[in-house]
């Protein structure tokens, strides 16, 4: 399963209260498409299903959950999700040693 660092746990906690749905989880998925085969996607979801795996992240008084459905699990198990913020790279990010490529964008890989 994906792994969240303390920096992004703490983002995500921010961005959920910021919406008013501290119930919802952080759900990370791998779907087929973009331009090197598969993409990420990440939404706050509501609807856990029983084959979903389900942990929290992040440091005391920011812990956040995190769900992946089963075929998406294979493609994540051994990533981390970052969060940065400064002047050359802002935002999310996912380090996948699955990955054997990665597109310029950053957001498709095979």
């Amino acid at each position: 399963m994906i792994t969240l660092t303390d920096t992004a746990a703490v983002k995500v906690k921010e961005l959920l209260e910021a919406e008013g749905a501290t119930d919802l989880a952080l759900r990370v998925a791998v779907r087929p498409g973009g331009c090197s085969g598969y993409s990420y996607e990440m939404f706050f979801d509501g609807d856990i299903a029983a084959d979903d795996e389900r942990a929290q992240f992040g440091p005391d008084g920011a812990k956040v959950s995190v769900v992946v459905d089963a075929m998406s699990k294979q493609l994540l198990e051994g990533a981390t999700l970052d969060y940065k913020d400064g002047l050359n790279q802002a935002g999310f990010s996912i380090t996948n040693p699955n990955a054997s490529r990665t597109c310029g964008c950053g957001s498709s890989f095979s």
